[in-house]
């Protein structure tokens, strides 16, 4: 499991400017206004030893008895339930506050590891800008800077230090089991994951009710299809964040992204009465970033009249278009209909997303995509791709050498894992393509040229 990093802080500290600097993104807002921020946001960390999920709390006023600020602290909380480590910053150009000291008290009660860090410390000595938060009892204060990016590596390598370490395979169970194609179900609630998985493993194992909400967390169950064993991952429906009222349908969310990134493929289950909705497309959006190999199926397809059909693939192509590298399937997952297909089709994305690319194949498919389409000029350099190879599989990274290959546009790389797609028939996974730009041998020569005149 991915380990889970919260950001905890009273309001206007810096919180959103480090999870998106964490995230590489800008999925927070941020302006210097306190209270910005009300419901958690959640992303994948970047810049770390290994991945790990970040969660971005509203403002914590740990004192407030009514309204926003009041559902604003029992979101965090929550969130500080769900965490592995907690990153608890403070404000190093306004010292200790009543408040700091409410949540520090808080923490220390929560059992979890905590870190303080002292923001907008840029331009102060490390010393002074940390030794008023000693007080706080939870640690040596590390200074950093969110803004500038100071000293965040540091404060991430210890928080992930905290963490429970990555499993490792030692026995011959633990082995077995990692044969196994590990599948996440994934959706909004009701949209009927747990009856599909009651349908795949022909027996009632997991609960199914109308009632949304019904799964809390997820659950693993191996089961065998012929001579292929699955291991099937049933999550909780991910409400959207304004619809998640009862506390421990909060975990949810964590649960969710964390069974994405433990799954070998994904199947995004939708729902075909109701249509697909900006979730949908929000979950979507963590497949695609976490890599996995996907299937997307539309349950209730026997239950939806014409003009919900039609509605709905006009809904595919539009808010999911970005998912156009995978199989689409309609289902009944309650009448077991197109089930087969289903299956086979996360078959043929589990093997696309492990496949294994020999170099010479891929040199001469980098070749016959030169010669059909060459990459642009930039200016009066035009790139010079030269040789590929395969740098990782799940999802499949084919890195690309030659020279000013900063220079390409998105448009070509896209082109290129296009073409890679379809010459390697790498159906059901996202693919990825990296460049890599060789030194100049010549550099060093002109350099001892310039300096010589």
């Amino acid at each position: 499991m991915l380990p889970t990093l919260v950001l905890v802080g009273r309001p206007n500290v810096g919180k959103s400017t480090l999870f998106n600097r964490l995230t590489a993104s800008r999925a927070a807002l941020v302006a210097d206004y306190p209270g910005l921020t009300r419901d958690r946001h959640y992303g994948r960390g970047r810049g770390g030893d290994r991945p790990y999920l970040v969660v971005d709390t509203g403002g914590f006023e740990p004192g407030a008895r009514s309204g926003i600020m009041r559902a604003m602290a029992g979101q965090t909380q929550t969130a500080i339930a769900e965490a592995d480590a907690v990153i608890f910053l403070v404000d190093g150009r306004e010292g200790v506050t009543g408040e700091d000291r409410t949540i520090a008290d808080l923490l220390r009660r929560s059992g979890r590891p905590v870190l303080v860090a002292v923001n907008k410390s840029e331009g102060l000595a490390p010393e002074r800008a940390s030794a008023e938060f000693h007080e706080l009892a939870l640690g040596a204060p590390l200074p950093i800077s969110a803004a500038h990016g100071e000293n965040v590596r540091e404060l991430i390598e210890h928080a992930l230090a905290e963490c429970p370490p990555p499993a490792v395979a030692k026995d011959e169970a633990t082995a077995e089991h990692d044969k196994r194609i590990r599948v996440a179900i994934v959706g909004r609630p009701n949209v009927g994951k747990s009856t599909l998985v009651n349908t795949l493993l022909g027996e009632e194992r997991v609960i199914a009710f109308e009632e949304p909400g019904t799964t809390r967390d997820s659950i693993y169950l191996d089961f065998d299809r012929g001579a292929r064993g699955y291991t099937l991952i049933d999550t909780a429906g991910v409400r959207r964040r304004g619809k998640v009222t009862e506390t421990i349908e909060k975990f949810s969310v964590i649960k969710t992204l964390q069974a994405i990134a433990d799954a070998h493929v994904v199947v995004l289950l939708l729902d075909a009465q109701e249509g697909i909705s900006e979730q949908d497309a929000h979950i979507a959006g963590h497949i695609l970033e976490a890599g996995r190999a996907l299937v997307v199926a539309v349950n209730k397809w026997d239950a939806a009249d014409s003009d919900a059909r039609a509605r709905i693939k006009r809904e595919l192509e539009r808010k999911l278009g970005f998912l156009s590298f995978a199989e689409l399937h309609t289902i009944s997952a309650r009448e077991g209909k197109g089930i087969g297909g289903l299956l086979a089709a996360i078959d043929r994305a589990y093997a696309a997303a492990m496949a294994r690319l020999p170099t010479p194949k891929l040199v001469r498919a980098l070749q016959a995509a030169l010669a059909r389409q060459q990459p642009p000029r930039a200016g009066m350099v035009r790139p010079k791709l030269r040789y590929a190879h395969q740098g990782g599989a799940n999802p499949p990274i084919i890195v690309i050498h030659g020279s000013a290959l900063a220079a390409i546009p998105d448009t070509y790389r896209r082109y290129l894992e296009h073409f890679f797609r379809e010459t390697f028939q790498l159906q059901g996974t996202p693919l990825r393509i990296q460049f890599k730009t060789g030194a100049n041998p010549y550099a060093e020569a002109a350099t001892h040229r310039r300096k010589r005149r």
